[in-house]
């Protein structure tokens, strides 16, 4: 059972999806508007959110950006938006993952369980810090740093940075990153790991054409080096 935040201005939609996750055993706390959740966030602490882009307040992406400077607790976006560009925005201002409407409660659900899972990673059995080169990432604070300078990752990034760390000297394919970190195996969609990984590179001062950490085995994966 989980504390859900269903954002959806939509009577017909909400009523549905309250009673879908309900029937399912999670308490869902439903709202219509961002400076409601926002403030829920903060207050209520909620398992997991799920949020609607079309809100009559405050933009659903600028509300996900707002969200992500007050708590790094796990966040659905469900959007009729279904270009590469439109994904690439909401996974860079934080989303965990993302449904496109319509959608099935079975689906929701799915994917609620899926990020759940991740998010609920028992913090005893991660270790204390990962030492690679110049970059120390701490587990159980979810923080990171770079020669003593902290990195501002959003979940995604830190859990793959962290699952890479671990695995030091070894080529990780990208169907393994989607099956590991995101919990899924969804066929076509790997350029999400492209892209993090991507980002990933800009906050570690390094590009493709010039790694440091993060090297590229072409058709393979990629792989975590220490640079020293």
């Amino acid at each position: 059972m989980a504390l859900i935040l269903l954002v959806e201005d939509d009577r017909n939609i909400a009523a549905a999806l309250t009673r879908a996750l309900s029937d399912a055993g999670h308490v869902v706390r439903p709202v219509g508007q961002a400076a409601q959740a926002l403030k829920i966030v903060t207050q209520e602490r909620p398992d997991l959110v799920i949020l609607d882009l079309g809100l009559p307040d405050i933009d659903g992406t600028d509300a996900l950006r707002m969200m992500r400077t007050v708590s790094d607790v796990p966040v659905i976006v469900a959007t009729a938006r279904r270009s590469e560009a439109d994904i690439i925005a909401l996974l860079s201002a934080g989303a965990d993952d993302y449904v496109t409407k319509p959608f099935s409660g079975g689906h929701i659900l799915a994917r609620i369980s899926a990020v759940l899972r991740r998010a609920r990673t028992t913090t005893e059995q991660a270790p204390n810090a990962i030492t690679v080169g110049e970059l120390v990432i701490k587990p159980r604070q979810r923080r990171a740093e770079l020669r003593g300078e902290p990195l501002q990752l959003t979940r995604r990034e830190f859990d793959v940075l962290t699952y890479l760390a671990e695995r030091v000297g070894q080529v990780i394919s990208r169907r393994e990153l989607m099956n590991q970190v995101w919990n899924q195996a969804r066929i076509g969609e790997e350029q999400t790991i492209d892209v993090h990984i991507s980002w990933l590179r800009r906050k570690l001062g390094e590009t493709a054409a010039k790694p440091r950490f993060l090297h590229t085995v072409r058709g393979v994966g990629v792989m975590m080096v220490d640079p020293q």
